[in-house]
């Protein structure tokens, strides 16, 4: 492990440039070439530059069960279907993309939309869409009371 930093996770993938390309072309993660280093440590930024995923390669490397995720929110289910569209057309090419179809998880004041998707990678990425049927009990809402 490197000494300056504090591992989140420690991975193997032995085939980074493909895991890239499936991050970058699926949620648009970014390489952040300034935190990247070749072969010890890869940086993507998520959505902006204060949201990312940081990876350390590692030995051994990191193992998680099938359901441990990460978790991503899409502000409207349109973006969550592009999303997934996305995942499905890697998947349509490459078996080893992993997917959890859409659900929704349907309460009195919220629908949670999501699905789960992994590639190369041992955590899964669940990508959420929160339909608040009652705006008020919306975190926003009450962060404001």
């Amino acid at each position: 492990m490197l000494a300056d930093t504090d591992a989140i996770a420690t991975v193997a993938v032995k085939d980074l440039a493909t895991a890239k390309a499936f991050y970058e072309d699926v949620f648009g993660f970014v390489d952040i070439p300034m935190m990247t280093i070749d072969r010890k440590r890869q940086v993507f930024q998520v959505h902006n530059i204060e949201q990312f995923v940081f990876l350390i390669a590692d030995d051994p490397p990191m193992t998680c069960a099938r359901l441990d995720h990460f978790g991503l929110s899409v502000g409207a289910e349109s973006e969550l279907d592009d999303i997934l569209a996305r995942a499905k057309a890697w998947q349509a090419r490459d078996e080893r993309v992993d997917i959890i179809d859409k659900h929704v998880d349907d309460r009195p004041f919220l629908a949670l939309t999501s699905f789960y998707v992994a590639y190369l990678l041992p955590m899964m990425v669940e990508v959420q869409h929160w339909n608040w049927k009652d705006a008020s009990r919306a975190p926003a809402a009450r962060a404001d009371a």
